[in-house]
């Protein structure tokens, strides 16, 4: 009856189901008691008209039933919520991080993967950081869903019980592309598993490009992409070398993105927009960043065009 791909499935739908069909309950029959007062009240020639007074009897009814039902409804969901903050002591424990606009996995304090992959029917615990705004981690499937707080120690488990892909999505709205900000959970195998992790390490000997660590740690991968998708600002991707169309004190011309225009960008964001986009969505970071820095992160961008950058496919 519950299809639920957690083991914490079951709960959330019995309490659910159960209010739901005291909700429907209650609606039909009050209703239908409503159609029938209408109708049997209604004035009608050569009906006398009575006074009715209280009754105790009455009140002690729809005054007790709902107390029992909502302590009912209480306890169902009470049974639901009460395993999700006992998080067995054998959980594998993975760093959940939200930022605008993506979500990122840390396995082992130092493996990064945008996908979540886990073992079936291994407990597993995500603590969950923002390193921004609001966000919400909620997996639909897993029927598990709890805020992601700047400052706020939180966190949320459950134990996978299908293999399958299944949709992270975030229900705080955190910013323009809030509706965007999904990642894919895939359980697989044990045996899967352990190959994957053995890839991800494998990767992650792989010195990152200090440019690409500037680019994530500003911020610019929440408006820029690396692969060629369109988010709030141009694509970082083809970006070095080209040449751009863009609007400038209201006329349009054409310019090369080299370090210059790069660095123009970084520090007067509205003074060139690239045809397609919107003005003053991006602010000045002349007192975050130093020439210095941007050249390091232009060198990067250069290295993407040229297909020299390692971590650039992955992204």
């Amino acid at each position: 009856m519950f299809t639920g791909a957690s083991n914490l499935a079951e709960g959330v739908d019995k309490a659910f189901l159960f209010i739901f069909i005291i909700a429907f309950i209650f609606i039909i029959g009050i209703s239908a008691f409503m159609i029938w007062t209408v109708v049997h009240y209604s004035r009608k020639k050569g009906k006398e008209a009575k006074q009715f007074s209280g009754s105790t009897k009455l009140e002690l009814l729809w005054t007790g039933i709902p107390l029992i039902l909502v302590m009912l409804m209480f306890w169902v969901g009470w049974k639901g919520f009460a395993p999700m903050r006992k998080v067995p002591s054998d959980a594998m424990v993975i760093t959940a991080i939200g930022r605008m606009w993506e979500w990122e996995f840390i396995y082992s304090d130092s493996l990064r993967s945008r996908e979540l992959v886990l073992p079936i029917n291994k407990p597993v615990k995500l603590e969950l950081v923002s390193e921004d705004v609001n966000h919400s981690l909620f997996i639909p499937a897993f029927r598990v869903k709890e805020d992601v707080i700047p400052g706020y120690d939180n966190w949320l488990w459950f134990t996978p019980n299908y293999i399958g892909n299944y949709e992270i999505l975030c229900t705080e709205y955190c910013g323009l592309l809030h509706s965007a900000m999904v990642a894919n959970t895939r359980i697989v195998e044990q045996e899967e598993y352990d190959k994957w992790f053995e890839e991800l390490k494998a990767a992650s000997f792989v010195p990152e490009h200090e440019g690409l660590k500037l680019l994530r740690s500003t911020g610019c991968l929440a408006c820029h992409s690396l692969d060629g998708s369109r988010l709030v600002g141009p694509s970082f991707a083809g970006l070095y070398g080209s040449q751009r169309t863009v609007i400038s004190g209201g006329s349009t011309r054409t310019v090369t993105a080299d370090e210059a225009y790069i660095v123009r960008s970084v520090y007067e964001p509205n003074e060139e927009i690239v045809e397609g986009y919107a003005r003053n969505l991006m602010q000045s970071y002349r007192e975050l960043l130093t020439e210095e820095q941007i050249g390091i992160m232009t060198e990067y961008l250069r290295k993407l065009v040229e297909g020299e950058s390692d971590q650039g496919a992955g992204l």
